[in-house]
């Protein structure tokens, strides 16, 4: 259910610039998700849809295009693509240490939209 907020941000981002530039219709919000954020691409359209009901953004398309999880060493700086599953016991393939910074892979953002 954290989809909902998410979807309400991203809507609103949307109506706010879609009115900045004289848009008349949204077809589609071009979005990047992290593979860590937890959200679901078909909860997000379904909020998306609800939310948007009654807007110029009514019916328009998500579409995700996922960014990897990536961590890197906090001793060599080594970057390591990560899947959600071997999260447990990590380490580094450059020093074999198991320190690291979360680089990329819980954030979302607008990429762009297809308007007219």
């Amino acid at each position: 259910m954290h989809e909902l907020p998410v979807m309400q941000s991203i809507l609103t981002i949307v109506l706010k610039h879609a009115v900045m530039h004289n848009v008349k219709k949204v077809h589609a919000i071009n979005l990047l998700v992290g593979k860590l954020s937890d959200l679901e691409a078909e909860w997000m359209q379904r909020y998306f849809d609800y939310l948007s009901a009654g807007t110029m953004a009514a019916g328009a398309r998500l579409n995700i295009e996922w960014a990897p999880a990536v961590l890197s060493c906090e001793v060599c700086q080594t970057r390591v693509e990560i899947n959600k599953v071997n999260l447990d016991g990590i380490t580094c393939p450059a020093c074999a240490k198991n320190k690291f910074q979360l680089v990329s892979g819980k954030e979302y953002h607008i990429k762009n939209m297809e308007a007219e």
